[in-house]
């Protein structure tokens, strides 16, 4: 929200310089992004009248300039524009000036051989306009030698202020005066609404067949206007905001729009046929809006329509068709009321940003409408003329006001500020809440935001200071401090450290995903109703559509190999569930003159990681299970599966990326990734405390024995492997897999699976026939599964 400083002041009697006004902004709440001022750009560039225009003696489109600065000698510039002549009375920049629109500083300089002491300026060198066509002409009355900025009007600073969304009542020069006045930064001023004496009916029906839409449709026809140019106080207003003039209709409506917050439309009454409604689109109906684009329209949407069709989307952008012109001569001014809801699905599926839309989603005072409408046709007569008509007021806007039962004392509970109640009353006043006697406080109709009586607290305290607040240290139990984190908390710190260990580079992405990218994961068990886009719209049910994009950012800009985790929540239909995700794609290892060409990722590196980070995160990996089933559509059917304690407790779900999700996320290359869910890791039980046992190293030395079993070629590799450390869990610590055979000497349908066995004796070190005991109880246990010792 922009606006000038002189601007301000017609809202705001104050004597404060513009520090004073800027810090108390910020102090409110009203955060000032910038602060644009033309004197101190221009503050240098003075007015000077060309004595003598003579051809250049080198160039044919350059002439040498005799130029009078009003003290001491005239001084020589070389110009090409095409209006330097004699007489003419610009803007002179000198040696040292700094010109923003060229972003040079002048210097004396030769050009084609001819000194020149200076610089006639344009409109767009000085970024006070687009005009280049030639260097400024002001009129024969300039005072010669004052400073251009201070003759003009132009030393008036521009403030940039952001808005947060939940205030929309400051969408508006008079809103933000308001609340500097309630800092006691000035006085409010009081509106001047106009009494309008309509004289006739209104021409042409305005109505509403859509209550839900556009509850109220205010109106009125000005008669004879002319539509001209803005007179120079109302166009240098818009363009230091950052409005481009366009005529006097159009700029009235856009200066009430910044002066007040309201929108507002105007039509050529002679380009509409039939009563004027507001109403619901016709499925695939089409507008021509304003910006020259043609929208395809569904039932969902507000338009405001005549005979012959849908003129504009309502409260969004008008229409090409009906748009007032330099020949406009009777003009209907428009201003209604349309549901903040319906405004931001319709912006949202039409893709269109524009300044009623950030109001009306937002909530515009519903109150305003004959204010706004007075406002806007009092200003239609004074700079276009015309005669007004009655004005129909068509449905009843929402009154936009509530009432709350206040205690003064929240203020000190909540925000742990004491305030006097005399105090709080003041500010609320002059914020526009009403406040009885027994603390009855009437929310007034700007302020749509406010629901409860925590609101009146923050009101009160953000007009005193949030810096006054005092800071108070929290209690502090006597000793050594005790942990606080929970033990999920400690899990997440414990994958996080290993999963950064293991070479993952950490990422953050957005915990919204678009629908189409929640699909294939199950879709998104919650739907924002407001999104700020519909590419963030699905709560995400999974943390991989996210983490695919990132590895898709990263291989477009030519990353080899990627390994990136996060640590999340997915939001499923019934909870939040805390995941760690990873993606690994690209180059495993690059290409190597001993390895060959470079590796990329499989399935069994995702294991590797998903088992790796669950053992660090103290998760009972020597009892984790291997299954098949994984999420159907995630991961490709024959290389991925998920890891459970017992056939119900998924603990991870890791595999090759399914092609479709591939293909669909735009990824070349085979991709992997894994999720463990930090949630599902059973917590620890009879532990005390947080303290760690203290690290014990076995006194004897470890036995390693190999065993070589033949098995169905169907089997899984892991069941062996469970059932072998099952076959004796005292003795065995480690059981791994180091060799799978098919080939000779192994009959068909069958292979070889070699494992290698740790043993760990206690207190003695094991003998022959203990040896021989647990390797016939690791046999044992094969055979049960129905694997024999390989010969």
């Amino acid at each position: 929200m922009k606006f000038t400083l002189s601007w301000l002041k017609e809202h705001l009697d104050t004597e404060a310089n513009l520090t004073t006004i800027l810090e108390a902004l910020t102090k409110v709440g009203l955060e000032v992004e910038g602060v644009d001022d033309p004197a101190e750009k221009l503050g240098a560039f003075r007015i000077a009248r060309v004595l003598s225009a003579a051809p250049h003696p080198q160039a044919d489109k350059l002439q040498v300039l005799s130029v009078d600065v009003g003290q001491g000698d005239p001084l020589q510039v070389v110009c090409g524009a095409p209006n330097a002549r004699a007489g003419l009375i610009g803007v002179l920049g000198q040696p040292g000036d700094y010109v923003p629109g060229l972003d040079v500083t002048l210097k004396i300089a030769a050009i084609r051989g001819v000194e020149s002491r200076g610089m006639m300026c344009s409109m767009r060198e000085l970024e006070l306009g687009e005009g280049h066509d030639g260097i400024i002409e002001l009129p024969a009355d300039a005072p010669v030698g004052q400073v251009y900025v201070d003759w003009a009007g132009l030393a008036d600073p521009v403030i940039d202020v952001a808005i947060t969304p939940n205030r929309q009542d400051c969408m508006g020069v008079r809103g933000i005066a308001r609340d500097l006045a309630a800092a006691g930064v000035g006085t409010l001023k009081s509106i001047n609404l106009p009494s309008i004496a309509g004289q006739g009916d209104c021409p042409i029906e305005i109505r509403t067949d859509d209550p839900e839409g556009c509850p109220a449709f205010f109106g009125r026809v000005v008669k004879g206007v002319v539509n001209g140019d803005s007179p120079d106080w109302l166009a240098r207003r818009l363009k230091a905001v950052g409005q481009r003039p366009i005529s006097a209709l159009v700029d009235i409506t856009n200066y009430v729009m910044l002066d007040h917050g309201r929108p507002l439309h105007v039509y050529d009454l002679a380009k509409l046929h039939g009563p004027l409604v507001a109403r619901k689109a016709k499925p695939g109906e089409q507008v021509l809006a304003l910006n020259e684009k043609t929208y395809t329209l569904d039932e969902t949407m507000t338009v405001i329509a005549d005979a012959e069709g849908a003129d504009d989307i309502g409260g969004i952008m008008g229409g090409e068709r009906s748009g007032v012109t330099g020949a406009t001569r009777d003009v209907l001014i428009e201003c209604a009321y349309f549901t903040p809801e319906s405004i931001a699905r319709t912006g949202q599926k039409l893709g269109i940003t524009s300044d009623a839309r950030s109001r009306f989603e937002r909530g515009v005072d519903p109150q305003f409408l004959a204010a706004g409408l007075a406002i806007a046709t009092r200003m239609v007569m004074d700079i276009c003329g015309g005669t007004p008509t009655q004005a129909i007021e068509a449905g009843t806007p929402p009154s936009g006001t509530k009432a709350l039962r206040y205690d003064p004392s929240l203020t000190e509970k909540l925000a742990g500020l004491p305030v006097e109640a005399d105090r709080q009353r003041t500010i609320l006043a002059s914020l526009g809440f009403g406040i009885d006697a027994v603390w009855n406080v009437s929310v007034p109709s700007w302020r749509r935001d406010i629901d409860g009586p925590a609101d009146l607290v923050e009101e009160v305290v953000r007009i005193i200071g949030i810096d006054n607040i005092p800071s108070t240290p929290l209690p502090r139990a006597e000793g050594v401090a005790r942990p606080t984190a929970t033990q999920q908390q400690m899990i997440e710190r414990r994958a996080r450290r290993a999963a950064a260990a293991r070479g993952l580079n950490e990422a953050v992405t957005w915990s919204f995903v678009s629908e189409a990218e929640a699909a294939p994961f199950g879709g998104g068990g919650w739907t924002l109703a407001n999104p700020i886009s519909e590419d963030l719209k699905v709560m995400r049910p999974s943390l991989l559509p996210g983490l695919i994009a990132a590895a898709r950012r990263n291989a477009d800009r030519g990353a080899g190999s990627i390994r990136l985790f996060e640590i999340g929540r997915r939001y499923l239909a019934d909870r939040e569930s805390v995941t760690l995700g990873l993606i690994l794609a690209g180059d495993r290892s690059p290409r190597d003159w001993r390895s060959g060409k470079a590796q990329g990722f499989d399935a069994y590196d995702a294991k590797a990681e998903a088992v790796a980070l669950l053992g660090a995160s103290g998760a009972p990996v020597d009892r984790l299970q291997l299954f098949e089933t994984v999420s159907a559509g995630v991961y490709h059917p024959g290389r991925s599966g998920s890891l459970r304690l017992g056939p119900k407790t998924v603990l991870a779900e890791f595999g090759e990326l399914h092609p479709a999700i591939a293909r669909a996320f735009d990824i070349e290359g085979t991709a992997v990734a894994a999720e463990i869910f930090l949630d599902a890791i059973p917590a620890k039980r009879g532990v005390a405390g947080h303290m760690r046992e203290a690290y014990a190293p076995p006194a004897l030395q470890a036995v390693r024995r190999d065993f070589a079993f033949l098995m169905a070629a169907d089997k899984a590799a892991d069941d062996l492997l469970r059932a072998v450390r099952g076959a004796d869990k005292a003795a065995i610590v480690e059981a791994r897999l180091f060799d799978v055979f098919v080939g000779p000497g192994v009959a068909e349908g069958e292979k070889s699976v070699a494992i290698e066995v740790v043993l760990q004796p206690a207190e003695k070190s094991f003998t022959d026939a203990e040896l021989q005991a647990i390797s016939e109880r690791i046999v044992a246990a094969a055979a049960k599964l129905g694997a024999r010792l390989r010969s």
